[in-house]
């Protein structure tokens, strides 16, 4: 099992920019595709982004779409986002994930490891 920490969220201006990291520990992910996933007060979980795991594809939500990048480090087994020109609509908890296979993959159920996910405030 792998333990998956996030960790750089914060509040943020509208406009501003902030990197979210996914440390994994107990097991490598650099064998997985990860996902980043967003979960706002009453509404329902849903996937922010994706990357397989060698990092030459990246799946991204139409809503953060060229406003958001997802990149990976294997050997220092971390997944990052980033965030740029946030909206108050980004405001979330943030979870990474591992998925079961080294391909994309955007449903939740297709991911076996979450972490505790971290807050990401944009205020107006």
């Amino acid at each position: 099992q792998v333990r998956l920490v996030e960790s750089g969220g914060g509040l943020v201006q509208a406009g501003g920019s902030l990197r979210v990291s996914c440390a994994a520990s107990g097991r490598t992910v650099s064998n997985y595709a990860v996902g980043w996933f967003r979960q706002a007060p009453g509404k329902e979980r849903e996937i922010v982004g994706a990357i397989n795991w060698s990092g030459s594809a990246k799946y991204y939500t139409a809503s953060v779409r060229g406003r958001f990048t997802i990149s990976r480090d294997n050997a220092k087994n971390t997944v990052s986002l980033e965030m740029n020109r946030l909206k108050p609509e980004d405001t979330a908890v943030y979870y990474c994930a591992r998925a079961r296979g080294e391909s994309i993959v955007v449903r939740s159920m297709e991911y076996d490891d979450w972490g505790q996910g971290t807050q990401v405030t944009v205020s107006s």
